[in-house]
């Protein structure tokens, strides 16, 4: 025999609750090269100092796939995080004084969704302080390859 219940409501949730997942129209550019040109032209013109990582770097290697953020590995100082945020501003970002703060300050994860994509700004990847180290040889190995590539 079928038992039948009423269904009971969920109760409500506090009215300034945010939703966690954006739906429709307001879900995030998918990351792609011309997105990824306008994010190293942008940030080339503030002078931060940075690396695609992740899928985000990946696609740029050529592996076929897609993902809705970018990823960047920032180097860890206050003057680039303060060249970093007029830089997201200038990319359509809109920073709270707390995200700025962290940023500025170097938290090893900062997730911004407040943009026309998703920005993921990792300045330690999985913690570890020898990779922070690392960002400035690895910036200047990338510059190097420029450079031999142009020449």
């Amino acid at each position: 025999m079928l038992c039948i219940a009423p269904l009971t409501p969920w109760p409500i949730i506090d009215a300034g609750a945010n939703r966690t997942c954006r739906v429709g129209w307001a879900i995030a550019a998918r990351f792609d090269y011309p997105l990824a040109e306008e994010i190293r032209d942008c940030l080339a013109r503030n002078a931060v100092r940075y690396l695609f990582i992740g899928k985000s770097g990946a696609i740029l290697l050529g592996f076929p796939d897609t993902t809705q953020d970018a990823d960047l590995f920032v180097e860890k100082s206050p003057a680039n995080g303060q060249r970093l945020v007029p830089a997201l501003r200038e990319l359509g970002f809109s920073l709270t004084s707390d995200q700025e703060a962290e940023i500025i300050g170097g938290k090893d994860f900062v997730q911004l969704r407040s943009g026309p994509f998703d920005l993921d700004l990792v300045y330690a990847p999985h913690g570890r302080v020898r990779d922070r180290e690392s960002l400035p040889r690895l910036i200047a190995f990338r510059e190097y390859l420029m450079r031999r590539k142009e020449s």
